[in-house]
């Protein structure tokens, strides 16, 4: 069971922090998605990021409180310099495109190439298609983004974060799935100290299962607004 909760209380004890990355090109709604999540905010008249933001939000998962450190950069080829700090400690990532420009999802395959060759391998990936609210502008067919999430293994939602949509939804459907394998990883850890063996997770990296053991299944989740 998972709730968004509040917007933040800094004397809440964070039991887990996760980093999300937000990735894709410039001007396909990633600020604004990040806006509509951690404040739910819209601005019209929003700027192109220069370099690289962030933003926190606390929500309660399972009884536990999780901190998401969701970060966000400019999707302009001349900040490509700050990849692998962006990308280092990320679980999650979310790919967005504008499904009202051809070209941003064309370019998702690139993107997720990076994300790919900077991240772990095994991190928790959704493909998002922004501005779902531009129904009749758009170049982008939905079963064509299902076809792609299928193939690579990665969640897909459309969403607008203009009317709200599916947001909320997005974020907490890979902050949970990093939950339950955080969860399941000291599952196997506490059954190896009770049968003798001493196993600590401290310092130790966060291992994911691969896409092809558990997503594909779960691919099917792809909502139309």
């Amino acid at each position: 069971m998972a709730s968004g909760g509040g917007y933040g209380d800094p004397s809440q004890k964070i039991d887990y922090v996760f980093k999300v990355v937000l990735i894709g090109d410039s001007a396909v709604g990633k600020s604004q998605i990040l806006a509509r999540f951690s404040r739910n905010e819209f601005s019209l008249d929003s700027k192109a990021t220069i370099g690289v933001e962030f933003q926190t939000r606390t929500l309660v998962i399972e009884h536990k409180s999780v901190k998401a450190q969701i970060w966000d950069t400019a999707g302009q080829e001349r900040y490509r310099a700050v990849t692998s700090a962006y990308y280092r400690g990320a679980v999650g990532a979310m790919l967005v495109y504008d499904i009202t420009k051809r070209q941003t999802f064309d370019h998702i395959p690139r993107w997720l190439e990076e994300l790919r060759g900077h991240a772990d391998k095994n991190i928790v990936i959704i493909l998002l298609g922004n501005k779902s609210d531009l129904e009749n502008q758009r170049e982008v067919p939905t079963e064509d983004s299902k076809e792609f999430a299928q193939k690579e293994g990665l969640f897909f939602l459309e969403t607008s974060a203009l009317e709200a949509t599916n947001v909320e939804t997005a974020f907490m459907t890979v902050l949970t799935e990093i939950f339950n394998i955080v969860n399941k990883k000291n599952l196997v850890a506490d059954e190896n100290q009770g049968n003798g063996n001493p196993a600590s997770l401290a310092g130790k990296k966060i291992v994911i299962p691969g896409p092809a053991q558990e997503i594909p299944a779960k691919s099917n989740m792809c909502c139309r607004s």
